[in-house]
């Protein structure tokens, strides 16, 4: 199943038919598609999402990011509530987001490395810059 993670339907139906599904996303809120991964994400160092920090924080902006990364947590949580729920009654068993997210193939990322922090990413993360990559003027 080539799905976008976003709306949790390829997730769902691949996990109730066991077959492999692949992601094609820009990316996804929380950074779930690193935690899902299990690539290291540490917060003293790569920035959170609307932050306007770089990769050069000082000790408030590091603070920042941890309690911005705090909030996070329960701003996921809230928005795949209904995603979770439906897919526990689905599959007849408790299930978390990461549970629905990690087993994916292979994620297609739909944006460049050279525009994003440097960072470790596992091997089923394959970079395909050039769609939607444009840095804005």
């Amino acid at each position: 199943v080539l799905t976008d993670p976003i709306s949790m339907c390829g997730a769902i139906a691949g996990n109730y038919f066991s077959i492999p599904y692949i992601f094609f996303m820009r990316g996804l809120p929380c950074g779930l598609h690193y935690t899902a991964n299990h690539c290291p994400n540490p917060l003293s160092y790569v920035p959170r999402l609307f932050t306007l920090n770089s990769d050069r924080m000082t000790f408030f902006e590091r603070v920042e990011n941890a309690l911005i990364s705090i909030l996070e947590l329960g701003y996921c949580a809230g928005f795949y509530s209904e995603a979770v729920r439906f897919s526990s009654e689905l599959l007849q068993r408790d299930v978390t987001m990461l549970d629905l997210l990690s087993p994916a193939s292979i994620w297609l990322l739909r944006f460049d490395f050279v525009f994003e922090y440097v960072r470790p990413v596992m091997p089923n993360m394959i970079f395909i810059g050039g769609i939607n990559c444009a840095e804005k003027k």
